[in-house]
């Protein structure tokens, strides 16, 4: 866990959800989310994530006939609440179709749904289930449950993580480069992962390297995640090395991408033959520290790149009747940004340090030109803070050259309490299974959604917030130095990481779909 000016990165605050769909947004375009409303068979999305008008009852069918599983009907639901279909990735078709009776892509026909529920349930009086089997493209078999009754149709798919049979079937084969939302999907277990073998990569930083902190477990590095709809390609660090010859990536945020930068580097570094041609280019060894990092590889001509820019606005300080105090300026951008306007591939991302104690309090902290405001939401501090972002990318960075990526919020996994007050998560070995014990779609995301809707420049949003609240496993935890003595380890249980992620581990993933969604892309060296 990293400690910065006395804070430590902590858990996250979400509120209820309140709205999916800001003015009524399903339809999805290059530029990240469309401007314009969309109707449901004559009826908007509400701000619940219900469909307000579908009726009738009848069967989901797949374009064989087969039935599809809850990955696509019963959680249709809840993946409009999660927030996953007003982003570029969300898999919804350009062309917003009806849904009645219709067919959406070409895959699946909803035939005459009536009635919604939060469990993502349609029927409210259900009958008998009948039991079918879902084969995939890969041979592998799921049960499905299909019960009818008053209310409509239930879906329900058994198996997926953890169990044998591996991968959800139901809609595989979509086209990847098509309308596939490559983060709605689920873990799978994967021996072949990961990327780089544990202690082979000497640049992560002692926080996040949990097999030299003698981490004794290490199936949280055996897991691979899976869309439900299609397959990601595995990320091809040549493949990657080539595309980003002579060009310069920069991560830009909190130590979340950091986390994220140091799992490229060495995924990237593991490909070279000659370890010697990549290296910092100011000699560091050591990353905590504020400021502007950059791993060159030589033989590609080419630079992977951090900036420590936590909150991505300015951090000030405001001179008051009792003498100067710390604020944050929502209204600019971080003295940073010189370091890369001129970089090829931007990924930004702000998040955990708005829930510390003072952004969450609100209170003398919070500045716009020369007013500090007594007190301001943390979520409207948040919403002022992206739009300045959004306004100075829009204003400095060309879209049709530079690919902007926004990666969203990493869930934490304190139990028991939160970082400062006993939270664990020592001794998770597995990750969660059920969804029901997931938490809710982070508000700050759904802020970000509104910001990005109004923007000119188009923007990736890498939707991460789920699949990373499945792996409670992939934390640090006590493992974040070497104990010389158990009185050492034992005291390292009371301030546990349950924020940042082991390297190898979940960041790696995120990289993956950092690769899948460049390609996606098909922007400049990323077209074929």
């Amino acid at each position: 866990m990293e400690v910065v000016n006395g804070t430590i990165e902590g858990s996250i605050h979400e509120g209820n959800l309140s709205q999916i769909v800001k003015n009524g947004n399903l339809n999805v375009e290059e530029s990240g989310i469309t401007k314009k409303s969309h109707e449901l068979n004559g009826s908007q999305v509400d701000g619940s994530g219900n469909f307000s008008n579908f009726s009738g009852k009848g069967t989901v069918l797949g374009e064989k006939g087969e039935v599809w599983g809850n990955t696509h009907v019963g959680n249709f639901f809840e993946n409009v609440k999660n927030g996953s279909f007003v982003v570029q990735e969300s898999g919804i078709p350009k062309n917003t179709p009806q849904l009645n009776g219709t067919h959406i892509d070409g895959d699946i026909t909803f035939s005459n749904f009536s009635g919604a529920s939060d469990s993502g349930s349609v029927n409210s009086n259900v009958g008998t289930p009948t039991y079918v089997e879902d084969v995939g493209s890969n041979g592998e078999r799921k049960k499905v449950a299909v019960t009818e009754g008053k209310g409509g149709v239930s879906v329900e798919q058994f198996g997926g993580i953890g169990s044998n049979d591996g991968k959800s079937l139901t809609g595989r084969g979509k086209d990847f480069y098509g309308d596939c939302d490559i983060f709605d999907g689920e873990w799978v277990r994967d021996d072949t992962k990961p990327h780089y073998p544990p202690g082979s990569c000497p640049i992560i930083d002692r926080d996040f390297d949990c097999h030299l902190n003698k981490r004794p477990d290490d199936g949280y590095i055996k897991w691979r995640w899976q869309p439900y709809a299609c397959d990601i390609p595995s990320l091809n660090a040549t493949d990657f090395l080539e595309r980003l010859r002579g060009q310069k990536l920069v991560f830009v945020g909190d130590s979340l991408n950091r986390n994220m930068w140091e799992s490229l580097v060495c995924i990237l570094r593991h490909s070279i033959r000659e370890k010697k041609r990549v290296y910092e280019i100011s000699g560091r060894h050591e990353f905590k520290k504020k400021g502007f990092y950059a791993f060159r590889f030589e033989d590609y001509n080419c630079s992977v790149d951090f900036v420590s820019s936590p909150f991505l606005v300015r951090q000030s300080a405001f001179k008051g009747k009792n003498g100067p105090f710390e604020t944050l300026r929502l209204d600019l951008m971080e003295k940073t940004t010189s370091m890369y306007s001129d970089a090829d591939i931007i990924i930004f991302n702000t998040g955990h340090w708005w829930t510390h104690e003072k952004t969450s309090r609100g209170e003398d902290y919070y500045q716009e030109g020369n007013h500090v405001h007594a007190r301001l939401k943390v979520l409207e501090a948040y919403k002022r803070a992206l739009s300045t972002w959004a306004r100075w990318v829009d204003k400095n960075l060309d879209g049709s050259r530079t690919q902007i990526i926004f990666r969203g919020y990493s869930a934490t996994h304190f139990r028991g309490g939160p970082w400062n007050s006993g939270g664990q998560c020592h001794k998770e070995t597995e990750p969660i299974f059920k969804k029901a014990y997931l938490k809710k779609y982070p508000s700050k995301m759904k802020v970000l959604h509104h910001v990005l809707h109004n923007m000119t420049t188009p923007v990736i949003y890498m939707n991460i917030s789920r699949l990373t609240d499945y792996r409670k496993d992939g934390h640090p935890s006590i493992y974040r130095k070497e104990y010389k003595t158990v009185e050492e380890q034992m005291a390292g249980v009371h301030a546990q990481d349950c924020s940042h992620w082991c390297l190898p581990g979940v960041p790696d993933t995120w990289n993956e779909l950092l690769y899948a969604s460049l390609l996606k892309s098909r922007k400049g060296l990323w077209k074929n």
